[in-house]
């Protein structure tokens, strides 16, 4: 007996309905990132391994799927290494790519390779499936698309202003009301390593500050001291855990605990002037809120940070984040490019949309009319027509056998298509057709410029 087909573990297959959903979600979000001026470029599934291997610290390197070099690879690995079973020598010699893990860093390459081509500040968006060797749970994948825009080539921080309020415009045009933009400054994560004396453990203290939604104070504590950071540091860290209030008022109470840190300062005064310009010129649907423990545990960014969190009622993690990342290019030899950018988050919001019930109900409509086939002269007038409806942009075909017609009309209610068109031998004498409502059962007899009328 052959074995049942299965699909690796962390994808999915899409039915018809699923994708038309998706592609509500594209559509929608490719709206808004053109009409906020960004260009649309691609990249490669793959990347060579040097280009993604140490770009998202040491727990998003693990995550990263490689990709085994063709051939005979283990010809290329010495005795001595083979016997060492140390999988990271091994893996240097038997791979060389990998699938991409975010589109960021694809993008920063691009940049790079096309710098002589591209006129700075450059803004460009991304819809691309990236790859994750995570552990597979609700609304985490293996295999998923990213949404991002990004701006390179410029240090002002309208920059920032307008990702917040391109945040609030694309939850707005899917009807996702209640989302919340959470905000934090690299800098500040800096400022507050700085003041707690582990300045040099800065990563291992935001990786570990990253996961405090995700297993609590207490828990995030342990993972520092195991990080060696001391407890003399995490007392003086508990005024962080408790800060509270608006946005004005933990600025307030921020600037007392980092009154010694320059970088943190800056990091203050950056997000004061995002906040100040979003009250100015308002949001639809979304909040703007100051998360001081939020470091998305990404090396690169160097600056603002940003999450967004799906509304209340909906248990879901992040649905987008993103932030500034002025040395990225940098790794690739382009010194001095600061860029911006943010992430949707595709496969978490068609989740919160579902369980929210937002999609409108049209948008899995595929064929508008179904033809009914009574044999082979009756087909061939049914195709002119269906031949006219599709010029006049109605979405029609007809049923390819001549079956019964009680199976024909199960397979229109089954596909849900709204409307049947029957052509038998009266309507062929008459040149008319029979426009069934498959909805509310009504019929008529009307002619071929009717009908398309009728259906547009």
């Amino acid at each position: 007996m052959a074995q049942k087909p299965s699909i690796p573990k962390g994808t999915r297959d899409f039915n018809p309905d699923q994708v038309a959903k998706r592609r509500y979600i594209f559509n929608t979000i490719q709206e808004q990132f053109e009409q906020f001026g960004f260009q649309p470029i691609e990249t490669p599934s793959f990347e060579n391994s040097e280009t993604l291997i140490g770009k998202y610290g040491e727990e998003g390197d693990r995550l990263i799927f490689k990709i085994l070099n063709s051939g005979d690879y283990l010809s290329k690995v010495d005795d001595a290494v083979y016997s060492e079973k140390n999988s990271n020598k091994i893996t240097a010699k038997i791979s060389e790519k990998a699938l991409r893990y975010d589109l960021t860093v694809p993008f920063a390459r691009y940049v790079v390779q096309n710098q002589n081509d591209i006129t700075f500040p450059f803004k460009r968006y991304q819809i691309q499936p990236v790859w994750r060797a995570d552990r597979p749970q609700k609304g985490r994948f293996r295999e998923f698309y990213q949404c991002d825009a990004d701006v390179v080539g410029s240090q002002s921080l309208w920059q920032e202003v307008e990702f917040v309020q391109l945040y609030d415009a694309v939850f707005s045009a899917l009807g996702l009301k209640g989302t919340t933009i959470k905000i934090n400054n690299r800098k500040i994560l800096s400022g507050i390593a700085e003041v707690i004396g582990a300045k040099d453990k800065l990563i291992d203290f935001t990786v570990a500050l990253d996961k405090l939604d995700k297993i609590g104070e207490e828990k995030v504590k342990d993972e520092m001291r195991s990080k060696g950071i001391s407890e003399e540091g995490i007392d003086k860290l508990q005024p962080l855990f408790e800060l509270s209030g608006n946005f004005g008022a933990q600025i307030e109470k921020l600037k007392s605990i980092l009154s010694s840190s320059e970088d943190g300062l800056k990091g203050i005064e950056e997000l004061e002037f995002v906040d100040k310009a979003i009250q100015e010129l308002g949001l639809k649907t979304s909040t703007l809120q100051l998360d001081v423990t939020l470091a998305r545990g990404l090396n690169y960014y160097t600056g603002a940070i940003f999450e967004v969190s799906a509304p209340e009622e909906v248990q879901m993690g992040s649905i987008g984040g993103g932030g500034r990342y002025d040395d990225l290019t940098g790794i690739f030899g382009l010194k001095d490019v600061s860029g911006v950018g943010i992430s949707f988050g595709l496969d978490r919001i068609y989740l919160v949309m579902e369980e929210l019930n937002l999609f409108p109900e049209t948008i899995t409509e595929s064929t508008k009319v179904l033809f009914i086939n009574f044999g082979e002269k009756e087909a061939l007038a049914c195709m002119k027509a269906i031949k006219a409806l599709r010029e006049n942009g109605i979405s029609s075909e007809l049923y390819p056998d001549s079956a019964k017609m009680k199976k024909q009309m199960t397979y229109a209610n089954r596909r849900q298509i709204p409307y049947v068109v029957i052509v038998g031998e009266e309507e062929l004498n008459t040149n008319m057709f029979a426009l069934k409502n498959m909805v509310t059962g009504e019929q008529e007899k009307v002619p071929i410029e009717q009908l398309i009328k009728n259906l547009k």
